[in-house]
């Protein structure tokens, strides 16, 4: 294992967005937040079933990331949907810019965690699924799960 390896902590995992969505390519970027964001994220108190990314203004922004408010904080809690900014090069935000311009194209969020000290996010370029493309990954699962049990049963 390498030691970048060793430092990360997954917060949270988007696992509907492998079912919704076709994923193309994928960028580690930071989170700019504020320091009861962090405290709620170590505790894992995060949503992000309908967070999506954006491009505004050369900045990409996360939004409908839910964090929920840390209670030990007194009257200087955060906005628990803000928009948050997520930290890219310029080139990136360049393909991500030309990746959302081609139709049925958005970026979302795959995966939260802590990567050392710091707060990264894991982001693709994804197109959404059609139903029957979700069918077919259902069944070809199905499949493979039933291959490997009578591998497994033909072996013992």
């Amino acid at each position: 294992m390498a030691e970048s390896e060793r430092n990360i902590r997954i917060i949270a995992n988007n696992r509907k967005a492998f079912h919704e969505f076709e994923i193309h390519t994928r960028y580690e970027a930071g989170l700019s937040l504020v320091g009861t964001e962090v405290k709620s994220l170590r505790q894992g108190k995060v949503q992000m079933s309908d967070a999506y990314a954006m491009v505004e203004n050369g900045e990409v922004f996360l939004v409908n990331l839910h964090i929920s408010t840390y209670e030990m904080a007194g009257h200087d809690n955060h906005d628990p949907v803000r928009k948050r900014r997520l930290l890219l090069n310029k080139r990136e935000i360049q393909k991500l810019w030309s990746a959302t311009n081609e139709k049925g194209f958005t970026i979302v969020p795959l995966k939260i965690y802590f990567k050392g000290p710091y707060v990264k996010v894991e982001i693709a370029t994804a197109r959404g699924k059609k139903s029957y493309d979700k069918r077919q990954a259902i069944s070809r699962r199905e499949a493979d799960r039933e291959m490997a049990r009578k591998i497994k049963d033909a072996r013992s």
